[in-house]
């Protein structure tokens, strides 16, 4: 079965960045399951399996501005030491992702790049933007997603998660 919209796919693979580092993968005995198409994956992820059938391999590069983006210097921001609470020591480290929260109750992740008594620098930039990202893999297996999956917009079952 060939991969397109609603197909329930899963994938093996290994993403690095330029750098080489491996930053994610998964195995064929773990795969990574989505619904191709839905919007739950990168765009041009997605684009670059169209058309590829159970089997294939794949291996392509997404530039920064395809992925997550340019780092975004307005995203790095202080915050007073004091919006953090009573943080434990340990917690409060450099590299740390804290769990934040907007007014709106919007929640997302924000790293620690340095802080001191009075102020915590936070990036709120995506981990990989500004990277290229390099994708190699295989597809291990492509399926009809179900009315449920597309409705609930995640794969049940293998691969993916049960109710």
């Amino acid at each position: 079965m060939q991969i397109a919209k609603d197909k329930v796919v899963l994938v093996s693979y290994e993403l690095k960045i330029e750098s080489g580092e491996v930053v994610d993968s998964a195995t064929v005995e773990d795969p990574f399951a989505f619904i191709h198409g839905n919007g739950h994956t990168l765009e041009a992820f997605d684009n670059n399996l169209n058309g590829l059938n159970v089997g294939d391999t794949f291996k392509f590069e997404l530039e920064a501005e395809d992925a997550y983006g340019l780092v975004v210097e307005e995203n790095v921001v202080s915050i007073p030491r004091g919006a953090f609470g009573e943080m434990p020591e340990d917690e409060m480290v450099e590299g740390a992702e804290l769990p934040m929260q907007d007014n709106q109750g919007n929640r997302f992740y924000g790293t620690v790049l340095e802080f001191d008594e009075e102020n915590v620098l936070m990036d709120f930039n995506h981990p990989l933007a500004g990277e290229k990202l390099l994708f190699s893999g295989k597809i291990v297996d492509v399926r009809n997603a179900t009315a449920e999956e597309i409705s609930h917009g995640h794969v049940h079952g293998e691969g993916g998660h049960d109710h």
